[in-house]
């Protein structure tokens, strides 16, 4: 069905922030340093940002790009955009000229507007912007104009603040585009329908515990999965934003004692920063700080630094391709009494289903059969349900092979536990098969940030003449320490099977997207640079 009738209703979650503006009017909707606006202000400038863009020929079908930080006007995209029947194409502000004159390009956009910070990326790429009419300036961090094209105040002044009409009438219409960090090739444009955008945004909300009262600071980027679809869940609640321009330790403690945040998301990077900073400044949190984490599979000991100092964390795992979070680690009653190493390690785990996702698995991706429940047997995660894409956008060649039978493949290899808890092991191209064994990357890296000199690890394959590949560490040594190579891998030899552990160790900088996730294939391609490796 498409269209309204007594017993039923488009879903969509543009419909969050009418039902907040009439139920809290008067409460605190966002926050952004000293400004402060409320339910019914949010609206109005969310009203004003959809006429304007329907002023300038923008509508249904259409899309409309943003390259901006987590600051209110990309929050208010989310609501206006898809209102007007159009799709936002939120862009990683920490992507290359070409990169996003691709991505514009790519995705049809025809209105493209642009934080003052990343006007110099957008510049010299102006003119390849063939569909691109019209620009518009977002003086945040300045007043200057670098691109010919009002500023986003002046913008919206030009719009009208009453309720604009909700131009959805399917459900699967295109609510949003979101486009991979293209690590294999070019980035390719996750389609989220309204559907799976308003069922994962309660999702998340059930599952975070999160209500009206909670104050959520915005340490994910929006740009990411939408920000894992909480720029609409935690509108539906009626609970606050905080919006937050740049992700600093220092700053996000601040936040949070001063705005008295209950909520955030973070990858597990993120919480390496804030634990350290906690530690070295004598930080210890006043009342209990929840933080849903994402992104890549956490160390148990990165969960337990982070409760030491009185957060609670939530971990769950998803990719962009399935509206972010799909699974979460179920705490169960009955572990409440163990020790904290013993909690840390079974929250680490990937978990069950969403209450709204439901369906997931790991298979053997060549017979689709489920692999045995005994915690050791290794297979692909499988998801299917209402927050899986629409595929990807102008590329029915890849969303094809995405769906191979009838569930969307994840590239994430796991084991699924007795008690149905999946635990990933590796991504497809990161396993480590030495001699015939398959070794953990994961594994080796979740030994190695017990060792006390490590703040971050990555482990990647490298070639070998005789074993054909071994593991190998890239190491960020915490500071005033000095571990050497040969501390690193007897530490491994001792907590691990010795084939096990890495055979060479590499001090230095980690490669990181722009959510905080380590880039293994940056890592991996620096090793294999002119060799080939099969994988399978």
């Amino acid at each position: 069905m498409s269209e309204s009738s007594v017993n039923y209703d488009v879903l969509s979650p543009v419909k969050f922030l009418l039902r907040s503006a009439e139920v809290f009017p008067q409460k605190e909707a966002v926050i952004y340093g000293d400004t402060r606006r409320t339910y019914r202000q949010f609206y109005e400038r969310v009203n004003r940002l959809a006429s304007a863009l329907k002023a300038k020929g923008i509508g249904k079908g259409d899309k409309v790009a943003f390259i901006c930080p987590n600051t209110p006007p990309m929050l208010e995209a989310h609501y206006a955009v898809p209102m007007i029947g159009a799709a936002l194409v939120s862009i990683n502000i920490r992507l290359s000229a070409n990169e996003i004159a691709y991505i514009v390009n790519h995705s049809d956009a025809k209105a493209l507007f642009v934080d003052n910070e990343f006007a110099g990326l957008i510049g010299p790429v102006l003119s390849q912007l063939k569909k691109v009419h019209t620009v518009v300036n977002i003086c945040d961090v300045s007043d200057e104009m670098p691109l010919d094209g009002p500023e986003y105040e002046e913008f919206l002044a030009g719009g009208d603040p009453s309720p604009v009409a909700i131009e959805v009438d399917n459900e699967r219409q295109i609510a949003t585009i979101n486009y991979t960090s293209g690590t294999t090739g070019l980035p390719k444009g996750v389609m989220y329908h309204h559907r799976g955008a308003y069922l994962n945004a309660i999702g998340e909300q059930l599952e975070f515990g999160t209500s009206a009262n909670s104050v959520y600071l915005w340490t994910l980027p929006m740009f990411h999965c939408n920000g894992w679809c909480f720029t609409w869940g935690i509108t539906a609640l009626g609970a606050t934003h905080v919006c937050l321009r740049k992700v600093v330790p220092e700053e996000i403690f601040k936040i949070v004692g001063e705005e008295g945040v209950t909520h955030l998301c973070a990858a597990p990077t993120i919480l390496i920063g804030m634990s350290t900073y906690a530690t070295e400044n004598s930080i210890q949190l006043k009342k209990k700080l929840e933080i849903m984490t994402a992104g890549a599979p956490p160390a148990p000991t990165v969960i337990q630094n982070m409760e030491s100092i009185g957060a609670n964390i939530t971990q769950t795992y998803g990719l962009t391709e399935v509206f972010g979070p799909h699974s979460v680690c179920q705490w169960q009653t009955q572990w409440d009494n163990l020790s904290a190493d013993e909690r840390s390690q079974l929250k680490s785990r990937q978990g069950v289903p969403y209450i709204v996702a439901q369906y997931m698995d790991v298979v053997n991706p060549e017979t689709m059969q489920p692999v045995p429940r005994d915690g050791r047997t290794m297979g692909e995660i499988v998801m299917r349900g209402n927050n899986v894409m629409l595929g990807y956008y102008n590329d029915p060649e890849a969303t094809e092979t995405a769906f191979k039978g009838g569930w969307f493949h994840s590239g994430d290899l796991a084991v699924m536990h007795p008690d149905n808890y999946i635990q990933i092991m590796d991504r497809k191209k990161d396993i480590i098969i030495s001699g015939g064994e398959n070794i953990s990357t994961v594994e080796v890296e979740n030994v190695l940030y017990r060792h006390p000199d490590i703040l971050e690890v990555a482990v990647v394959p490298v070639p070998d003449t005789k074993w054909g590949e071994v593991p190998k560490a890239f190491v960020v040594a915490k500071s005033n320490s000095s571990p050497t190579a040969e501390d690193i891998i007897a530490f491994c030899k001792e907590n691990l099977a010795r084939f096990k552990a890495p055979k060479y160790v590499e001090f230095g900088e980690l490669p990181k997207t722009a959510t905080g996730k380590i880039q293994k294939f940056k890592l991996r391609e620096k090793e294999w640079a002119g060799r080939d490796r099969m994988v399978n």
